[in-house]
């Protein structure tokens, strides 16, 4: 059985920064799409970022990109979400998200509905 938590949100001012820690257990084997998403009171839940298990491939949302980086230590099984410079509009609940086995992580991994396993949230609020 596959479990994801996260861990790592916390409360920071406007321009300061976090790193989200999800760790996974449970994968036996296959290339997979390890993500984040985040979802704001009242609001859809949006991706953030995307990793292959690869590690060549990485994808962000045009709001986060060049602030939020994302990355993975295999040996560990856990995926990081750096953020930096961050914003007020930054504060959501943050969920870690995997896929079962697939090929390819780009296009389409903002739908929330190829993840088939999900981390019950770390909360981040940013205050300006």
């Amino acid at each position: 059985q596959v479990q994801l938590v996260e861990s790592g949100g916390d409360s920071v001012q406007d321009g300061g920064s976090l790193r989200l820690s999800c760790a996974a257990s449970g994968y036996t084997y296959g290339h997979r799409c390890m993500a984040w998403f985040r979802q704001a009171p009242g609001a859809e839940r949006e991706g953030v970022a995307v990793i292959g298990t690869g590690g060549s491939s990485t994808y962000y949302a045009g709001s986060v990109k060049g602030r939020f980086t994302i990355s993975q230590d295999n040996a560990k099984n856990t995926v990081y979400l750096q953020m930096t410079n961050l914003k007020p509009e930054d504060t959501a609940m943050y969920y870690c998200a995997g896929t079962s086995p697939r090929f390819s992580c780009g296009s389409g991994w903002t739908t929330t509905s190829r993840y088939d396993y999900w981390g019950q949230g770390t909360q981040v609020t940013v205050s300006s």
